[in-house]
């Protein structure tokens, strides 16, 4: 075996793991949410920078709100799901970059003093934290429903502010009755991997 990892945890994670269209009415606790983020926290990023926001949209206030953004085929799973997250890139992440990176804390004004740089930046490394976020969701037994089909301005609008750019939105919960599509083909090695 070339990967250490348990062969169940590697289908848990990754070749088993499905993005859920359906989920069971089974709650998604608050102490779940937190072990997600403690687990998905320690993914690398550039200069250590942790530009992820999460918003849990747990109220059915909230989640009518949210659901008039989605795009008409995500709304219904979107209404259903135990747990719906907002996923978001803050924009004014450097502000924390001295305590986060306490070896070089001028890193701040260096390299990201300029909102367009950070902007670029918080995309890429939100995106990342993302992803690790989503592998959080699957460790913890759960599934995850990533989806970008919605009203970006609209939900900035209504759950963020003008420093916070939404990434994606993500049901949570317990797969539900028929929560897979057909697997879509992926890429094999020699048709990504090259070597120089």
């Amino acid at each position: 075996m070339s990967l250490v990892l348990d062969p169940a945890a590697q289908d848990l994670l990754f070749r088993e793991a499905r993005t859920a269209n359906t989920f069971t009415d089974e709650p998604v606790t608050d102490e779940q949410v937190q072990a997600i983020y403690d687990l998905a926290k320690f993914g690398p990023t550039a200069f250590n920078q942790s530009p992820l926001r999460v918003v849990l949209v747990r109220s059915a206030e909230g989640r009518e709100r949210l659901v008039q953004h989605m795009s008409e085929g995500n709304r219904p799973k979107t209404a259903t799901a135990p747990l719906v997250a907002i996923l978001a890139a803050d924009n004014e992440f450097h502000e924390e970059l001295p305590a986060l990176l306490p070896h070089f804390p001028q890193a701040k004004d260096v390299f990201f003093g300029e909102r367009p740089v950070r902007e670029s930046s918080a995309t890429l490394n939100a995106a990342l934290q993302a992803a690790y976020f989503i592998i959080g969701v699957r460790a913890a037994g759960l599934a995850a429903g990533p989806m970008t089909g919605y009203d970006a301005a609209g939900i900035q609008k209504e759950f963020l502010d003008g420093d916070h750019t939404p990434l994606m939105v993500v049901n949570i919960g317990k797969p539900g009755e028929d929560a897979w599509f057909p697997r879509s083909p992926r890429l094999s090695y020699d048709e990504v991997v090259t070597t120089v």
